[in-house]
């Protein structure tokens, strides 16, 4: 179905109608009522607050004793903020966390080279991210200090983090 199509068929139905449906969306899937809960009450920091807790989770586990080191859990949460349409620094935040909390993780253990290259992945996705919101000046003295970390400990795929670097210049 168009755009123009369902625009149209929304316009023909009947308020009560429209009401039923949508109270069923909210019923039936997650994502509308997600969606629906954080517009009526975002509390973002609470979200923010949650999702550094499950990202910190998966690197140094409370209940289990190994880690998982799963990028996905952080990247899942941060495309989910992106599409509430949640305030960009909290998001950009929620990036550096991940990756400070990742770099802390090599301090300690030795991670095999696809977790460094998701890592620079995730770096040039919060540096593009950074830019393209104009958050620079915010964030500049985490994003250089995570740099220098990656450079002092040569961590494999170290030009990948240059080349995103330098998507702030």
């Amino acid at each position: 179905m168009s755009k123009r199509s369902f625009k149209k068929y929304l316009n023909e139905l009947p308020q009560e109608e429209l009401r039923m449906q949508l109270l069923d969306l909210y019923e039936r899937f997650p994502e509308v009522k997600t969606y629906y809960d954080f517009i009526f009450n975002p509390k973002e920091d609470r979200l923010v607050q949650e999702a550094k807790t499950k990202i910190s989770n998966e690197y140094f586990p409370l209940k289990r004793k190994r880690p998982k080191a799963r990028r996905s859990v952080a990247q899942k949460l941060i495309k989910q903020f992106i599409t509430l349409g949640m305030e960009p620094s909290l998001i950009a935040d929620v990036m550096c966390f991940n990756l400070e909390i990742g770099q802390t993780f090599t301090m300690n253990r030795n991670a095999p080279d696809s977790f460094y290259k998701s890592m620079g992945n995730s770096f040039a996705q919060m540096t593009q991210f950074v830019s393209q919101n104009g958050l620079f000046g915010e964030f500049k003295e985490r994003i250089v200090t995570f740099y220098q970390q990656t450079q002092n400990e040569n961590w494999p795929y170290g030009e990948e983090f240059s080349k995103a670097l330098d998507i702030l210049d």
